[in-house]
């Protein structure tokens, strides 16, 4: 299963200002298995430490008061293996689980420049060390998310369909449509988590990958009586089961009383807080006004979206049988799974962590809005093969933005938005399946 953060490891490894590098994400998106193929592919050896079934080797860095060369003598007699300069890779993995050997990062960094380190472990877990021996300055960071549509695409053999995007080839693209829609059905379904895409490629039976999904989501779950206290727990699980109905409704804000009759922001922001933290949810802020910085525009609003569309489905009950169905997959829930999956392909594909729009009156919304060139770009999201966008042209007679996006099932085009109260806005149409390609088509369209 090939994932593009592998391009990057391998600059990582080429270059000459490489740090430690530390491998963040969510539970399950894959992380142990990228490192570990990314070392057998590029390295002569691989020195693989996993700290939560090694309680010597914990020990090791507990007490080796970060004595680098001899630590690197302690684990070579732990595997037998002889660790060289670039022809070995070291992997720490759940380094959650030994705060020293996350705070030993700084040291390799320091004393060993040379050599090759990699670290992983729980998001959270991570999280939890900021400022307590945290590497700050020493590290290189990456996050890996569950598998994107394209490399969904990939994994599912249509690397000649994601040629044609990525070469925006759009005549070519409305011949494959039929088949692109179908692909992006299926990935509404299964989702990105690996070991539920590996699933369906072994069995291509749904049932089986609403099984290994439930499975996911019961481990989640585990996670909130396990490491936290009994109160927070449930707190956690209230939370966790609001939010695919919070997006169901028609105004997908979040509502704290939705939680419960009587909760309140303080009662929830710790869970939140947890929920963050694990990478297990996603918070799209509202902004007030679109200017830059973005950020500074927040006025304290927000919707929350899962960590993938599968898994969203499958916490919601989706019927297999909306695959089936012309377009009812994407109609289900009032398009929640529609704007999840945008926001999910924007942060994966794109770095981009989105904000929405809202007006004044409530009665118009623009679903996401990014930052990118100096520019404010809002982006409208539809569900089905759907031209009115009221909402889109609202903000766009009020703001008058050199860009705008409106994502659908319609195909690409580019054309000048004309209304009496708007001039030089470019309107651009971008399909669904063809979302991972957002950022570079805008880029280019701004620069004409």
């Amino acid at each position: 299963m090939k994932r593009r953060l592998e391009q990057d490891l391998k600059k990582w490894k080429d270059s000459p200002m490489r740090k430690p590098l530390l491998l963040l994400g969510a539970r399950q998106v894959g992380k142990t298995w990228l490192m570990r193929h990314f070392g057998d592919e590029n390295y002569k050896d691989v020195v693989y430490i996993r700290f939560d079934r090694n309680e010597r080797m914990r020990r090791i860095f507990e007490t080796s008061n970060y004595d680098m060369k001899e630590l690197l003598l302690l684990m070579q007699a732990e595997t037998n293996i002889n660790i060289k300069p670039g022809d070995t890779l070291i992997i720490l993995d759940e380094i959650q689980d030994c705060p020293a050997a996350l705070t030993s990062l700084k040291y390799f960094c320091e004393d060993l420049p040379d050599y090759h380190v990699m670290a992983a472990g729980s998001l959270l877990g991570v999280k939890q060390h900021h400022g307590t021996g945290f590497p700050v300055g020493k590290v290189n960071t990456m996050t890996l998310y569950p598998l994107t549509f394209r490399e969904f695409m990939t994994a599912l053999e249509h690397p000649h369909d994601i040629d044609f995007i990525e070469l925006q080839k759009w005549e070519s693209v409305k011949l494959i449509s039929d088949r692109l829609t179908h692909l992006l059905k299926l990935y509404y379904y299964i989702g990105g988590m690996p070991e539920v895409v590996n699933t369906y490629l072994q069995t291509k039976d749904f049932s089986a990958v609403r099984s290994a999904q439930n499975e996911i989501l019961s481990n989640y779950a585990n996670d909130f009586s396990k490491h936290v206290p009994a109160m927070l727990a449930a707190k956690l699980s209230l939370l966790w089961e609001s939010i695919p109905h919070q997006l169901a409704k028609e105004n997908k804000r979040f509502i704290y009383k939705e939680v419960g009759n009587k909760m309140r922001a303080r009662d929830l922001e710790s869970a939140m807080d947890w929920l963050f933290r694990a990478g297990l949810i996603y918070r799209v802020d509202r902004i007030n006004e679109p200017s830059l910085p973005i950020g500074a525009y927040r006025d304290g609003a927000f919707k929350l979206y899962f960590l993938d569309v599968g898994l969203l489905g499958a916490k919601c009950e989706l019927e297999v049988s909306t695959i089936l169905e012309k377009s009812a997959i994407f109609k289900e829930f009032k398009g929640a799974l529609t704007e999840q999956f945008v926001q999910q392909e924007l942060r994966a594909e794109s770095q981009i962590s989105p904000h929405y729009w809202q007006s004044d009156t409530f009665r118009a919304e623009v679903d996401f809005v990014i930052q990118t060139s100096m520019n404010v770009v809002p982006i409208e999201v539809k569900a089905e093969h759907n031209t009115k966008a009221k909402s889109l042209l609202n903000y766009c007679r009020k703001y008058k933005p050199v860009l705008a996006v409106r994502i659908s099932m319609n195909d690409f085009s580019e054309n000048n938005l004309e209304t009496s109260e708007t001039t030089n806005t470019t309107l651009l149409d971008i399909p669904l399946y063809a979302t991972f390609m957002l950022l570079p088509i805008c880029r280019e369209a701004l620069l004409k």
